[in-house]
């Protein structure tokens, strides 16, 4: 859907360097990169707004960290609103019980697949012996009851979260359930809990993985139906901006 990147130009030369250079996530992946990070890198978070407001989206459910980047997409849709008048809606975040998922093995930073460290991210393609190993792994303290603290526990109070958001069981509840455990015993119920939420969409993976032409068919039907709702909005965009 061409639509998506050629807004995203638009929406581009509405925004302003300092408001993206601001954002946490882009001095994070400069950082990491050796102060090398790509003019695609900073821009990313206006072609997440595009995707966004190409819809007319009025609702978007994220994580946490992603809060700033909608906020970004808040800020642009009214820009464009004072500069062409009434067009787009000002999304709004939807956010779960549980916001963040922390990396089990820095508990101060966010789960994330592109960690290079393999035992930080639980996949949920994961093997059931490749999550049990993870979470075996994973980094806690020295005190072995189970309690839910982030400041002072963030190892152990990030597994009580998993074991939460994977149970639909409140904090209080999971703690009650996991009393006299000690963490090593801990680790292994919240693997297990993991596994069992992870198994049905694991093997229904494997299974349309199994299936290429029923997914291509799937992303060309997606194509077509994103298509016939933003082709039209995006033409009115080029309208209002004077392109056409």
């Amino acid at each position: 859907v061409p639509e998506h990147a050629e807004l995203a130009w638009i929406l581009g030369c509405l925004t302003n360097m300092p408001r993206l250079l601001r954002l946490p996530q882009w001095k994070m992946k400069r950082t990491s990169q050796n102060n090398e990070g790509t003019v695609g890198l900073l821009t990313y978070p206006v072609l997440q707004a595009a995707d966004i407001l190409l819809y007319k989206s009025t609702r978007v459910p994220v994580g946490e960290d992603q809060v700033l980047h909608l906020e970004l997409a808040q800020d642009i849709a009214q820009h464009f609103n004072k500069k062409y008048g009434e067009f787009f809606p000002v999304p709004k975040a939807i956010l779960s019980t549980t916001k963040k998922i922390k990396s089990l093995r820095d508990p101060t930073v966010k789960m994330s697949k592109s960690d290079p460290q393999k035992l930080a991210t639980v996949n949920i393609a994961d093997s059931p012996d490749k999550i049990v190993l993870k979470f075996r792994k994973a980094v806690t303290d020295f005190t072995s009851e189970v309690t839910y603290d982030p400041a002072g526990r963030p190892g152990v109070s990030n597994l009580v979260s998993i074991h939460a958001a994977v149970t639909g069981l409140s904090i209080k509840e999971v703690l009650h359930q996991s009393a006299g455990l000690d963490t090593a015993c801990y680790k292994m119920v919240v693997a297990e809990s993991v596994i069992q939420k992870f198994a049905p969409i694991r093997n229904e993976i494997k299974k349309l993985q199994e299936d290429k032409s029923h997914l291509i068919k799937v992303l060309e039907d997606g194509a077509e139906k994103a298509k016939e709702v933003a082709a039209p909005i995006y033409q009115e965009i080029r309208r209002l901006v004077g392109l056409q």
